[in-house]
């Protein structure tokens, strides 16, 4: 089993920055990949980024490239999601993810993943 938790959500005006942060334990040497997904009000939820835990690619979202980075800190098993530029449009529940296996053309794909956060709400509003 793998315990995921997120932290580093709240409210930021439009051209600003946020940091989430997702703590691991478990385990967690049995991971291929890690990641960030997100889902607003209404709509599917949506892979942001992730890591593949064994060559250390990093995968990311056409909505979110060159404004999202993701990075890890092995050593206090967290990983982390470094938003800038954010949108309103950004708004959402965003969500630190686990997977015991890894699908280079299918990483996005919510139902790939088999260990979950519970979530924290990133607001974008002015």
């Amino acid at each position: 089993q793998v315990q995921l938790v997120e932290s580093g959500g709240g409210l930021v005006q439009p051209g600003g920055s946020l940091r989430l942060s997702c703590s691991l334990s478990g385990s967690t040497s049995y991971l291929y990949a890690i990641g960030w997904f997100r889902q607003a009000p209404g709509k599917e939820r949506e892979g942001l980024s992730c890591i593949s835990t064994g060559d250390g690619n990093l995968y990311y979202a056409d909505s979110v490239k060159g404004r999202f980075t993701i990075s890890r800190d092995n050593a206090k098993n967290t990983l982390y999601l470094q938003m800038n530029s954010l949108e309103p449009e950004d708004t959402a529940v965003y969500y630190c993810a686990a997977a015991l296996g890894f699908w280079k053309t299918a990483w996005s794909n919510p139902n790939r993943w088999d260990y979950w956060g519970q979530g924290t709400q990133v607001t974008v509003s002015s």
